[in-house]
């Protein structure tokens, strides 16, 4: 795992951060027929913040691709099918960050995406939610962030043009995620 940060997050103790997948979010909105946007989630996924003894923090997660749900079986077959993702290739979308950075008060997250078997460099617009001591378990932290890619970057570059004009999918997909993490002992 590779870090350039240049940056502290205030009130994060050294050490491992796992994200906990029961109070994390990893979710996704497109733009559907032009006029409307769906939304869904990946509801498998693992990650971790680790700090450096500095203060300086990197982060790496991985999504299990085929968990993804947009409440209807029937899209989420065709997405899980080499037409999209074609999950049984591409299994796993990864993240590692490279650096974190100041901006304003929240961050931005800079890293490695590879989605489609296809890595590109992203920024996460980060809010960092601060520390609670947690529920007997150790401290745990919590983290929004939010980034825009385009999915014909990452090869997924199926058309299917509306005879009106535009098209069913659209090219850029809103990631919004929203984390929980615990420090671990």
């Amino acid at each position: 795992m590779t870090t350039a940060a240049t940056t502290t997050l205030p009130n994060l103790t050294p050490g491992t951060w796992a994200i906990d997948p029961t109070h994390s979010t990893v979710g996704f909105v497109v733009r559907h027929l032009v006029v409307s946007k769906v939304r869904g989630t990946f509801n498998d996924f693992t990650g971790a913040i680790t700090v450096a003894e500095d203060g300086t923090p990197s982060v790496q997660a991985e999504i299990q691709v085929a968990s993804i749900d947009t409440n209807n079986e029937q899209r989420d077959g065709h997405i899980k099918s080499a037409d999209f993702f074609d999950v049984e290739q591409f299994p796993t979308a990864t993240f590692v960050s490279t650096a974190v950075r100041p901006a304003g008060s929240n961050f931005v997250v800079e890293g490695d995406f590879t989605l489609h078997g296809v890595t590109k460099p992203v920024e996460l617009a980060l809010e960092f939610l601060g520390v609670n001591p947690g529920m007997g378990n150790g401290p745990v932290a919590g983290f929004e962030a939010t980034t825009t890619i385009n999915r014909k970057d990452f090869g997924i570059s199926i058309e299917m043009p509306l005879e009106g004009g535009g098209a069913v999918v659209g090219d850029k997909i809103t990631l919004n995620l929203e984390i929980e993490a615990g420090l671990q002992a």
